[in-house]
Order: structure tokens, then C-alpha cells, then sequence
């Protein structure tokens, strides 16, 4: 089945799940620039994308409008119920949908969804929520190997591969 919308969470997947406090109280985030690219080749495959969070800080919000990315949910509790209520504006079903997520808070999205994934790191007892577990950690590129892997099963990663070298070199 073709895969019609890419969807993810930020925390242990993009990051390494950690949360960084300086002296005055600031929250800092590490994001591993690798995995922009897995946004770039959905892009220009005009594939949407999506994340969802149970986080609701601004760094999430300001890494998603630097990467140009139109759907963003954050502070989201229920993510299947946005995934869902995602797919009934976009009309298509959730076997439509590749999910990739860590934790509890992922478990019934990653069930219900067509393609879904946890990072390498991930509890253990993930696995019987996701259909693959990735070699990548989260915050160590995980979310690329991802898309990476999608568009591979789908015959498509040669195709983003090209599209971002002609891309680069029309700048």
C-alpha cells in the first residue's frame, strides 16, 4: 500500500529524549541536523508530513517552521484521535499513514497505523506496537533511517536522492 502521509513525534525520536536545563531555567534541545533531510526527501515528493507531540514548548514549534513543515501538533495527548481527525481532512485511512514514535504515548498510533517504527533505543515492550525497530537511536538520526526505509520499500528513495542533488544544484 502506498503511503500517503509521514507523521512523527519529536521527543526520543528526533531527540535523544533528553531535557537540558541552563542556569536560569532555559529548556535546550538537541536535534540531529541528519534528520532534516528525511523531511526534504518527503518534500520533494510531495509527500505530507506531520509531527505530533505531547511536548508543548517552543523550540518543537520553531524546528518545524525552519523545516517548513505544515502540520504540527503539539501538547497533544491523544495522538491517534489527531491522527485520525489528519486523515478525515486529507481522505485517506490510516493504512495510509507511516508512524514513527517511542514510548507509550506512541503505542496506539504506532498499532494503528500501516507502516509504523520505534528507534532503536525504545523500551523493549514498544516492539509489539511498531512493525520494525530502527538500527538509529533516537536523536542520532533515527527519523531519517525512517523515511529512508519508506521510500526504499516504496521504490522511491533513488527518486528524493536525485531531486535533492538537482535541487542543490540549481541554488
Amino acid at each position: 500500500m502506498k503511503i500517503k502521509l509521514v507523521l512523527s513525534d519529536i521527543d526520543g525520536v528526533w531527540t535523544d529524549g533528553g531535557m537540558y536545563y541552563d542556569q536560569t531555567g532555559n529548556e535546550l534541545k538537541k536535534f540531529n541536523t541528519a534528520d532534516s533531510a528525511g523531511v526534504i526527501f518527503l518534500q520533494l515528493l510531495e509527500i505530507p508530513f506531520g509531527i505530533i507531540t505531547g511536548e508543548n514548548t517552543r523550540i518543537v514549534w520553531r524546528r518545524a517552521e525552519k523545516l517548513k513543515i505544515n502540520h504540527l501538533y503539539i501538547g497533544v495527548k491523544n495522538k491517534l484521535e489527531v491522527a485520525e481527525k489528519l486523515c478525515a481532512e486529507l481522505h485517506i485511512s490510516l493504512q495510509e499513514v507511516a508512524y514513527v514514535g517511542d514510548d507509550l504515548n506512541d503505542a496506539m498510533l504506532l498499532k494503528a497505523v500501516g507502516f509504523s517504527a520505534i528507534p532503536a533505543n525504545a523500551w523493549t515492550y514498544m516492539e509489539k506496537y511498531a512493525k520494525i525497530r530502527l538500527k538509529r537511536k533516537g536523536g542520532e538520526g533515527a527519523f531519517r533511517e525512517f523515511v529512508e526505509m519508506l521510500l526504499e520499500k516504496e521504490n522511491l528513495l533513488d527518486t528524493a536522492i536525485q531531486k535533492y542533488l538537482k535541487a542543490t544544484l540549481q541554488k
